[in-house]
C-alpha cells in the first residue's frame, strides 16, 4: 500500500510536465506521422501560421506541435518525451538539453527575437505606467502583477531581471501573480484578474483585450532569444526539413506579422 502511494504521488508530480507529451502519444495513429514539435508557448500564433504554409505547400502530414513554457518543455525532451524538434524562448533551456546531449547539437540556431512589455486591460484609463516601483504599486492598486513562473519560465526570468535592473522588483515582488507560462499571464490580464502584466510585445499585439502601456528596455534583460534545434531522438524524416523551412523566406513573413524579429538568414526550403 505504501508502495502504490508513493507511485501516485510520483505520477501526480509529474503530471504537468508528462501532459503536452502524453496528449501527443494519444493523438490519432494517423497523425502522428506529421513532425512533433515542442515550443514555447508565445510561439503559438506565428507557428502555427509556418505549420500550415508548409503543410500546404508541402503536402506533407500537418507537424504536430506542443505548446508550453520552455522549461517543462525542455524537462520533458529530458525525459524522452517523442520530440523531433525543439523551439525554446531563452538561450538557458537549450543549453540545458545540449549540455545533456538532448539535441542535435549540429543543427541548433537562433531563429527570433522579442521584447517584454507591460500590459493592462483595454479599458485602463492611463495610456502609460512609468516601470518605477512606487509607479507599479500605484497601478495595481492592491491587484497582482501577472506574469511568467519567475525561477524558470523564460518570460518571468526576463521580467524579474528587467524589474530588477530599474530598481522595481524589491517594491512588487509580494504583488505578483505567477502562471504556467506567457500565455497564461497574458490570460489574466485580458480577463480583468490583474491589473498589469508583463509578457512577450509578441502577446499583446495578439489580444485585443489588452494594450501595452510601457515598453522595458532592451538593456534591462538579456537579450530575447528564441532558438531551435532537432531532439536527439528527432526520428521523423521530414524534421530537418521543417527545421530548414523554419529559416527560410518562406516563413518569415508569418513569423513577422506577430511582430518576432526574424534573426537567421533566410535558407532555400526543402
Amino acid at each position: 500500500m505504501v508502495e502504490r502511494r508513493v507511485w501516485l504521488g510520483w505520477l501526480l508530480a509529474l503530471a504537468p510536465v508528462l501532459a503536452p507529451a502524453l496528449a501527443l502519444v494519444a493523438g490519432p495513429a494517423r497523425a502522428q506521422d506529421g513532425v512533433v514539435v515542442f515550443a514555447a508557448a508565445s510561439l503559438k500564433n506565428a507557428l502555427d501560421d509556418v505549420a500550415a504554409g508548409w503543410t500546404r505547400e508541402t503536402g506533407k502530414p500537418a507537424p504536430r506541435i506542443s505548446y508550453a513554457a520552455s522549461s517543462a518543455l525542455a524537462k520533458q525532451i529530458e525525459q524522452g518525451a517523442p520530440a523531433d524538434l525543439f523551439l525554446s524562448a531563452d538561450l538557458a533551456w537549450m543549453d540545458y538539453l545540449a549540455e545533456r546531449k538532448r539535441i542535435k547539437a549540429d543543427t541548433r540556431f537562433n531563429l527570433l527575437g522579442n521584447k517584454i512589455v507591460l500590459i493592462a486591460p483595454r479599458d485602463t484609463r492611463a495610456a502609460t505606467v512609468e516601470i518605477t516601483g512606487p509607479a507599479l504599486k500605484a497601478a495595481l492598486a492592491g491587484g497582482r502583477l501577472a506574469m511568467a513562473n519567475v525561477a524558470a519560465v523564460p518570460a518571468g526570468k526576463y521580467g524579474k531581471a528587467a524589474l530588477e535592473k530599474l530598481g522595481a522588483w524589491d517594491t512588487v515582488k509580494g504583488d505578483i501573480a505567477q502562471a504556467d507560462n506567457v500565455r497564461g499571464a497574458l490570460a489574466l490580464v485580458a480577463r480583468g484578474e490583474a491589473p498589469l502584466g508583463v509578457v512577450y510585445a509578441t502577446d499583446a499585439a495578439i489580444d485585443p483585450a489588452v494594450k501595452i502601456v510601457a515598453t522595458f528596455p532592451d538593456g534591462s534583460h538579456p537579450p530575447i532569444i528564441y532558438p531551435a534545434a532537432l531532439t536527439a531522438d528527432a526520428k521523423n524524416a521530414d524534421a530537418k526539413a521543417f527545421l530548414d523551412y523554419l529559416r527560410s523566406a518562406k516563413a518569415r513573413p508569418a513569423l513577422e506579422k506577430q511582430g518576432f524579429t526574424v534573426l537567421v538568414r533566410s535558407a532555400s526550403a526543402s
